[in-house]
């Protein structure tokens, strides 16, 4: 009796899953919307369907990480915000994810028909970003950093030493910005009659986002692809045997034992197809840091969008062109010095979703 009553909820979810398909009630995995920004201007998303992922890394992996491949500063208190064992976590609806981070050409769509000014540009405003006079840490004298505040520099231009491009994923932006951008998208989605029912363009939550960044894996594995660092070549743009502009010198500490072709940014989806991962998300590790909509909690992660009343610190995931191997893994997560914070190694990838608190 126990037997048949288990193989008739078997095949009453087998066919509500058939019936719920056959209706069509979910876009299929993969399915592309684009958003129209005007001047030739699109982006692109890419439907996530509802599923589990585990969220956070193994003591193995923080060894790892922290380790002579991962290249990670060793002693500090950073591996531990992934949380002690990775946790099983679902979202439960799906969403809309971007292809790529938001880019220079986006943003610039975005400001010229809002008139928006970032939090870098207004009166005292200033963004982190490379000091081109930088030759090295000299760590066994008077230690020096490559990044310090600068006045007068912000998304338009970063200090790259370089000509900024479209294609380039938008830097020197605040969780103020990329939330202002989304609300400026939405309601302009919105009054085209673009927009779906129930839906809003807004920063993905963490769990969205490291759902999105695994790629669909069940498994717990340091990067999308999986645990192999040497896999990763010719997939993400990280701290690699790239020359800095203008001399013969790479960025030192571990690095990537390849060449991506990029010192600094990479152009978005650079790397095609081999740079997408299991969900055919681009450049979800390495890239920019990608500031998203929960607050941080040096504990871990959190299923649920996570906010607090004070003191707010928006989390960043992904690592950046300038880190090591170890910082540009699935479970890194950092958080900010507050919501106007901005630096020339961060920007923002939009989703497409359910609204949610600070959208």
């Amino acid at each position: 009796m126990r037997s048949r009553s288990v193989l008739n909820l078997i095949l009453f979810i087998v066919i509500g899953v058939a019936s719920n398909a056959a209706r069509g009630d979910e876009p299929q995995q993969g399915a592309v919307k684009k958003a129209d920004l005007g001047d030739g201007v699109i982006l692109e998303t890419v439907y996530i369907p509802p599923g589990t992922f585990f969220m956070g890394s193994t003591p193995e992996e923080k060894i790892w990480a922290t380790g002579i491949e991962g290249g990670a500063q060793a002693g500090t208190e950073r591996e531990s915000y992934e949380g002690e064992i990775p946790r099983p976590m679902s979202v439960k609806y799906g969403f809309w994810m971007g292809r790529t981070e938001v880019t220079v050409g986006q943003f610039k769509r975005f400001v010229k028909e809002s008139g928006y000014v970032t939090d870098a540009e207004k009166p005292g405003g200033h963004t982190q970003c490379f000091n081109p006079q930088w030759t090295s840490y000299h760590l066994t004298g008077e230690v020096t950093h490559p990044w310090e505040p600068m006045e007068g520099k912000s998304w338009r231009d970063p200090n790259f030493q370089f000509p900024l491009r479209d294609d380039f994923p938008v830097v020197c932006v605040s969780w103020t910005d990329g939330r202002a951008f989304a609300r400026w998208l939405t309601k302009r989605e919105s009054e085209a009659g673009r927009l779906p029912d129930g839906l809003v363009y807004r920063l993905p939550t963490e769990a969205e986002w490291e759902y999105a960044c695994r790629g669909g894996s069940q498994e717990s594995h340091y990067f999308w692809w999986g645990n192999e660092l040497s896999e990763g070549e010719g997939r993400l743009n990280i701290s690699a045997v790239d020359f800095l502009p203008d001399r013969n010198q790479k960025w030192p500490l571990s690095s990537a034992p390849w060449s991506d072709g990029f010192a600094f940014v990479s152009p978005v989806d650079h790397f095609g197809e081999r740079g997408r991962n299991g969900f055919g998300i681009a450049d979800m590790c390495g890239g920019v840091w990608e500031v998203i909509l929960d607050h941080f909690d040096p504990k871990g992660g959190h299923e649920e969008l996570f906010t607090v009343k004070e003191n707010p610190r928006p989390v960043c995931r992904g690592g950046n062109y300038f880190d090591v191997p170890g910082n540009a893994r699935c479970a890194v997560r950092l958080g900010l010095a507050g919501p106007h914070y901005s630096d020339s190694r961060d920007g923002f990838r939009i989703c497409l979703g359910p609204p949610r608190d600070h959208q």
